[in-house]
């Protein structure tokens, strides 16, 4: 890297950080950040953008403290003991994070998830689009779902499901901020009905660990959804009998309904990229590319947000009252 790409890299970063901070978190001077970073060992997050989070905090004026956890587990997270008393804002560079997405608890302190998992991506479109845009443009996709009479999903794979938005009592949906904004309000899938093409992978949602934690799909299957529940298979026998074998693992293992799909969203942000090929990692390839809007995102096998098994639809349309 020459030294003109790696100052035109920091000053990105640099704003990337900044748009996390200030347009995000609204950090102030003086204020007692916490940063919790996953251990880059584990290859999720990198080393470098927790560590260049804090120094560009700090030159903001605030106080900074870092601690490392280790990665997601199925015991119950103590945001208390994971969460320093006297932090006024807790910045998440960790799944544990995204895990605690949809806790009830409030712990006394603003809370950020990031989904900007290396510097590059913090430096990118994904990290530098200002954050307000991004919560503008979720905040119009939500108004036109909530009033919508009519939904209907297609791809170029045949799906074809049609539906209408259950009435929600909320259209906050989680209780800590996300960065990059990256999607709209997940859409209840229980008056939804029609086909879904399984392509590719099934894959975790993020919200337990399992294993094996994806199955490939090499031969597309048509997923009959009825009223939001799974109604069989349409396909190849041997890849229906190993999806309904992963279901019936996932779904021992938590004492779950697996004909169940929860609900679904497709991604708003297009700077959103995963490095490589999904093939490398299906579970860390889902877990990024779904706030980019290319992928439509289905989450089924539970009666809770965000279930346990998602579908990933490619290049999905979507028309809202038939526009």
């Amino acid at each position: 890297m020459t030294l003109t790409e790696k100052t035109t890299r920091h000053a990105r970063a640099l704003a990337g950080a900044r748009n996390l901070l200030v347009n995000c978190a609204g950090v102030q001077p003086a204020d007692n950040i916490l940063i919790v970073y996953e251990d880059p060992g584990l290859g999720w997050y990198d080393a470098e953008t927790p560590l260049f989070v804090a120094t560009v905090a700090r030159e903001l004026g605030a106080s900074v403290r870092l601690k490392q956890t280790d990665g997601p587990d199925n015991r119950l997270i103590d945001a208390g003991a994971l969460i320093d008393e006297d932090c006024d804002c807790c910045i998440f560079f960790c799944r544990k994070g995204d895990q605690l997405r949809f806790d009830p608890a409030q712990v006394g302190c603003k809370r950020v998830m990031s989904y900007a998992r290396t510097l590059d991506a913090l430096a990118s479109d994904y990290g530098r689009v200002d954050y307000r845009a991004m919560l503008a443009l979720k905040k119009s996709v939500d108004s036109l779902l909530l009033k919508a009479s009519d939904i209907t999903i297609t791809c170029p794979l045949g799906s074809k499901v049609s539906g209408s938005m259950a009435e929600v009592a909320s259209p906050e949906e989680v209780t800590l901020l996300r960065f990059p904004m990256g999607i709209h309000m997940p859409v209840d899938a229980s008056n939804f009905s029609g086909e879904v093409a399984l392509a590719r992978y099934l894959t975790p949602t993020g919200s337990k660990v399992y294993d094996p934690a994806w199955i490939a799909i090499e031969d597309c299957v048509m997923a009959n959804l009825s009223k939001g529940r799974i109604d069989g298979y349409t396909g190849d026998d041997e890849t229906i009998e190993r999806i309904d074998r992963h279901y019936e693992t996932v779904a021992a293992l938590f004492s779950l309904d697996p004909g169940i799909v929860h609900s679904w969203h497709c991604g708003i942000h297009p700077g959103c990229d995963f490095p490589g090929r999904a093939a490398d990692d299906p579970d860390r390839w889902s877990n990024t590319v779904f706030t980019n809007p290319r992928f439509l995102h289905f989450h089924t096998c539970a009666s809770y947000p965000p279930g346990e098994i998602c579908w990933m639809v490619l290049d999905p349309t979507i028309l809202v009252d038939g526009v």
